[in-house]
């Protein structure tokens, strides 16, 4: 029997890939199912920890700006991030705030991340890495 937060996930991703690649891309999805391709499962999404030293540089840099408070090269850094996928531990709403990792070459934000959860933004409890725009996350140890 397949978890009922696979199929949620599915469901979601479905509508998504609807949206931008219109309804026939569903046949895509009811195909690409039985040949093992699934969504991520809540704890597959959440896939370990990662050594701040592990991070590409510019994430070690984005790390270093969220302990100093800023500047933030990106108007949306320090935004609300609203855990929709419920991937990272469930929290108040206003607890997790991202940031974006700049990626060489890129003309836009791209898809790495740092999202930071705590009460106090410069004292974040937990961060975590995304370098799939929130597909996946792994924890960042910080050996203070």
């Amino acid at each position: 029997m397949i978890p009922e937060r696979s199929i949620l996930m599915l469901f979601y991703s479905a509508l998504q890939i609807c949206r931008f690649w219109g309804t026939s891309a569903i046949l895509w999805i009811f195909l690409a199912s039985p040949l093992g391709l699934q969504a991520k499962t809540i704890p597959e999404a959440l896939n370990g920890v990662v050594a701040l030293q592990q991070l590409p540089p510019e994430g070690q840099e984005t790390y270093q700006r969220i302990l100093r408070g800023g500047p933030f090269p990106y108007e949306k850094d320090g935004v609300v991030f609203g855990n929709r996928e419920r991937i990272l531990p469930q929290q108040a709403r206003g607890y997790y705030h991202e940031y974006t990792v700049k990626t060489p070459g890129e003309r836009t934000r791209g898809a790495r991340r740092i999202v930071c959860g705590g009460l106090e933004v410069r004292k974040p409890a937990n961060c975590y890495y995304s370098d799939d725009h929130y597909t996946t996350f792994r924890e960042i140890a910080d050996p203070k």
